[in-house]
Parts: structure tokens; sequence; C-alpha cells
């Protein structure tokens, strides 16, 4: 019978205990987390500007 091999979270919980995790597997995490900023930069970029859009419309 082949090894079972085990289950790879795709989300990291902020604070979890991190003993378990090989080498590999926190850099899976990194670059998760890394992605994560990333879209959460562009996210509040977007915010930004339609909020300096919407102010702009309303200036006279």
């Amino acid at each position: 019978m082949d090894e079972i091999e085990r289950k790879r979270p795709t989300s990291h919980d902020i604070g979890m205990v991190l003993d378990s995790l090989s080498v590999e597997e926190l850099q899976e995490r990194i670059a998760l987390l890394d992605t994560e900023i990333v879209r959460l930069r562009a996210a509040i970029d977007a915010k930004g500007n339609s909020r300096k859009a919407a102010e702009a419309a309303f200036k006279f």
C-alpha cells in the first residue's frame, strides 16, 4: 500500500502552530501570503481610485 500523503492546506491561519510544517511548506505559506498581500494592496488602490474619482466629480 502506498504511503498516505498528508493533505496540504490551501490557506494559512494567522497565529497557527508552525512546528509540524516542513521548510518547503513554510516557503509555500510565504508565497501564499505574498500573493494575498498583492491582492489586498490592489483592492486598497482600487478603493482609493474610486474615492478620488468621486471627490473630483463633486468638486465645483
